[in-house]
């Protein structure tokens, strides 16, 4: 087994440049993305998370999510198609709403499902239907929907690796059926793992990150500060590991680029704002200038 990692630098993403941007093909030559949550209590998951991705490059947008809201979803982000959903009493995807989405989600580069999303059931069983598919998009896994995964479940599916899960700590160690103290004494041995045991890039969020590709090699990334762990900060993360999967980045490569910019925007903000009161919404905003600093173009 393969032991140790890589530290994520500004050096080695430039030695790992992302896959160019074909300026003649326009929106399409950046991919497609559909981005699958929300409910009543959190519509704003989506929104933070479909911001991200288009500010991490993605051409297209699509967001599903609850159909009480959808229209305000639609309001606040005009770039995308925006679907609303069935809904349970509660306000949530209800079982069996994501069923017609199946030829949305294989028309797409990459699917990130998740955000906003309380119970994760009807988004499971859209996770369930994309790796079935032979050449399915690359899928992001976030919050609740996570759960599909308890126990060190393998999903059966056609292609390989082309899955990312994005849990903190304590969704780790619900997981992995250990405490939370177990996952923090030891991350990067959990998370490689998991990498391993679910065919899976596992980002493995913290104070450190600690992002492990399949077949075990792994990275640690030292970037950002603790005015990222606020409120909506994961689902900026997730959408942008989304928009860089749409516009041709592996899932590894897409997971190291993605957390590292994500910290980098934080420690922007800080350095303008201080760590204190930094608002998820604010982080996309940060990644195009980052992302011009990095030359990727």
């Amino acid at each position: 087994m393969k032991t140790g990692s890589t530290t994520v630098t500004q050096a080695l993403l430039r030695r790992w440049p992302l896959p160019a941007v074909d300026g003649a093909q326009g929106k399409e030559s950046r991919g497609r993305v559909l981005i699958v949550g929300g409910s009543e209590q959190i519509p704003g998951g989506v929104i933070l998370a479909a911001t991200a991705a288009l500010r991490a490059g993605a051409g297209k947008l699509e967001i599903a999510t609850s159909r009480s809201v959808a229209p305000w979803v639609a309001v606040a982000v005009p770039e995308a198609r925006v679907v609303g959903l069935r809904q349970d009493r509660r306000g949530e995807l209800a079982a069996g709403a994501c069923h017609g989405l199946r030829q949305d989600a294989a028309a797409c580069d990459a699917v990130l499902i998740g955000p906003g999303m309380m119970n994760g059931r009807a988004g499971t069983e859209l996770l369930h239907e994309c790796v079935r598919e032979t050449n399915g998009p690359a899928l992001v896994v976030d919050a609740s929907p996570l759960a599909a995964f308890t126990g060190g479940r393998r999903l059966k599916r056609r292609r390989s690796s082309r899955l990312i899960l994005t849990p903190h700590a304590g969704e780790m160690a619900s997981l992995w059926g250990i405490e939370k103290a177990a996952v923090l004494s030891a991350p990067l041995e959990v998370a490689r793992q998991a990498a391993l045991r679910l065919d899976a890039t596992i980002v493995l969020k913290g104070q450190e990150t600690f992002i492990v590709a399949p077949d075990g090699t792994a990275f640690r990334n030292t970037a950002g500060n603790d005015g990222l762990g606020t409120s909506g900060s994961g689902d900026v993360l997730a959408g942008i590991i989304a928009g860089l999967c749409a516009r041709g980045a592996d899932t590894v490569q897409a997971a190291v680029w993605g957390v590292y910019l994500h910290a980098r925007a934080g420690d922007a903000l800080a350095a303008r704002h201080g760590r204190d009161g930094l608002l998820a919404r604010e982080l996309a905003n940060e990644v195009p200038p980052l992302l011009a600093r990095l030359a990727v173009r």
